[in-house]
């Protein structure tokens, strides 16, 4: 799956929200839907986007359908923004610096 669905799929918090749900191990979508102020719907919707861009994968048993976790995505997303985390520690560190010039 492409880099720009798993970011896209990660812009609306609503997804967001349902992969911190699923963090704990697999839930059944009736209970996902029930954590959101959302239609079902609406929670099927999200659901189908984190499918589509891999961030997790469904699992049908008997009547319900259960939703895992795939993290794989989200370790792509984190090699990406490691360097982002480097430049951010630099300019801490060069505020952190300036204020203690400032205040000696």
């Amino acid at each position: 799956m492409a880099a720009v669905d798993v970011f896209s799929a990660l812009a609306n918090p609503v997804r967001r929200g349902l992969l911190e749900a699923l963090r704990d191990g697999p839930r059944a979508a009736g209970d996902l839907a029930g954590r959101f102020a959302l239609s079902r719907p609406a929670v099927s919707e999200h659901l189908s986007v984190l499918r589509n861009a891999g961030l997790v994968r469904e699992e049908p048993r008997g009547r319900h359908r259960y939703y895992h976790l795939e993290a794989r995505p989200l370790a792509e997303v984190g090699d990406w923004l490691h360097p982002f985390e480097h430049y951010w520690r630099g300019r801490m560190a060069a505020l952190a610096d300036l204020i203690d010039e400032e205040n000696p």
